[in-house]
């Protein structure tokens, strides 16, 4: 009798997946045929009372510098920024005039060089789709190129019907017969690619990891010191949880054996959804900003088989997004930051919500674009001074501003002045002149079918 999976090994072989991606995606189907859902229920987790932070950590930076020369860059450039309306890489997008995401990376690493004359890599994990355009964006950054690749590729997986738990077949798009793995991808990529054996080989030990779309995420030369000095082979940053991030995955202890645990909503059993975004029992979130040691993870790949087995994410979505009545399909996924419950002796450290300003939507978009950030020289993204980050609130509506294009029309000059101001509502059809200064609580409504133009130098809220 013919093994159920057969039809997704002969899938992933035609389409020039690796041996190592296949056993991976095998393990997660036989735990889905298993009857696995991936759930962690609150009985099974305890919260974490207490972490050390930041500013608390004993080795100074002189020990991160030390560190520097045997450290890579690795940031997540996977996403395409499609709940925007982009088609390509979302770290295209614009943070200033002239200068995306991506420009921004590439002028904090070659500042970091610079400065301690060491040769630092940048490693981004594309996909597919974002592959080219981010490398053609980066080739104007000269002397960025090192002794190894800008890039190695995130593996995609076929999507499961649900009906069946068959290979979705879809020939009016066949790229929705596929889906990426999650971030938790990160590892096997590394190996697959054969970058962790030479990064190892050319004497590097250290990663540190983040989304291309965060760019509070740079390189801490204390928290580099910190790994180093006391041998940690993985560290989580994370940051205290608001009533914003109530929905988001958080830190917890597994009570089976004290271990640190990762749990995303989609892990979190219906009935637990309460526990799950109380803010004050589950205190902390993960930033994604995570710190490897490169040698640990080969030593734990190789005990593994090659791979991790990450805790799995079962997601349950339309086939086509854009057809409701096109069959349910699963898509089984990991989070990169899971691995925490399997590396022994891992740890996490509380950071200041500066070193977290991810752009998910437009609204991000704008906090960021406005003068609550600066942008220094050297590529950093700092608050302006007395802006608290996360203490600003913008809710722009998602008829005239969801999608980029959409949203640089209406800001035609950049965002307003927003370093002063803790709620920034826009309703209707609104388009903002040059100079505008929003203060405290701030809406601005346009009547329905009636665009309304703020004009140049308006002072809304407060300024008025």
């Amino acid at each position: 009798m013919a093994s159920p999976f057969r039809p997704f090994e002969d899938k992933m072989r035609e389409a020039g997946l690796p041996a190592l991606a296949i056993d991976g995606f095998r393990d997660a189907y036989a735990q889905l045929c298993g009857g696995a859902t991936g759930l962690m229920p609150e009985a099974e987790l305890e919260p974490v009372a207490s972490l050390p932070a930041l500013d608390a950590l004993a080795p100074p930076e002189a020990a991160g510098a030390s560190a520097l020369a045997r450290t890579v860059v690795i940031k997540l450039n996977g996403g395409l920024g499609t709940s925007m309306g982009m088609s390509r890489a979302k770290s295209l997008l614009p943070v200033r005039p002239g200068r995306s995401f991506l420009d921004v990376i590439a002028e904090q690493v070659l500042a970091l060089r610079r400065a301690h004359g060491v040769r630092l890599p940048l490693l981004l994990m594309n996909s597919f789709r974002t592959r080219d355009d981010s490398l053609a964006a980066l080739r104007r950054h000269r002397g960025l190129e090192s002794d190894l690749p800008l890039d190695f590729l995130q593996h995609k997986v076929p999507r499961i019907l649900a009906a069946d738990l068959t290979p979705v077949v879809w020939p009016r798009d066949p790229s929705l017969e596929w889906c990426p793995p999650g971030h938790g991808d990160l590892y096997l990529a590394l190996a697959t690619a054969g970058l962790l054996e030479r990064l190892r080989a050319a004497g590097h030990r250290y990663a540190f990891v983040s989304n291309a779309d965060n760019l509070g995420a740079t390189l801490d030369l204390s928290l580099l010191g910190w790994i180093a000095a006391e041998g940690i082979p993985f560290a989580m940053e994370v940051a205290d949880r608001t009533a914003a991030d109530r929905k988001g995955g958080h830190l917890a202890r597994r009570r089976a054996d004290g271990a640190l645990v990762l749990r995303e909503s989609a892990q979190c059993p219906p009935e637990d959804a309460e526990a799950f975004q109380d803010v004050a029992r589950h205190r902390f979130f993960n930033t994604n900003n995570l710190w490897l040691d490169l040698d640990a993870l080969a030593r734990l790949l190789a005990e593994r088989g090659g791979a991790l087995g990450l805790p799995l994410i079962r997601n349950e979505k339309r086939v086509d997004p854009d057809d409701p009545d096109s069959p349910r399909c699963l898509q089984l996924e990991t989070a990169m930051g899971a691995a925490i419950g399997l590396f022994a002796g891992a740890r996490a450290v509380r950071v200041p919500r500066s070193r977290f300003a991810p752009v998910k939507t437009t609204n991000d978009l704008l906090v960021v674009w406005s003068d609550a950030y600066a942008l220094a020289d050297d590529g950093r993204l700092a608050p302006a001074p007395g802006f608290v980050p996360g203490s600003l609130f913008v809710d722009l509506d998602p008829r005239f501003f969801a999608h980029v294009e959409a949203f640089q029309q209406r800001f035609p000059h950049g965002a307003p002045s927003l370093a002063g101001c803790r709620r920034f509502v826009v309703k209707g059809d609104v388009r903002f002149g040059r100079g505008v200064v929003a203060r405290g609580e701030v809406q601005v409504e346009a009547r329905e079918g009636e665009p309304l133009t703020v004009a140049d130098g308006a002072r809304l809220g407060d300024a008025a």
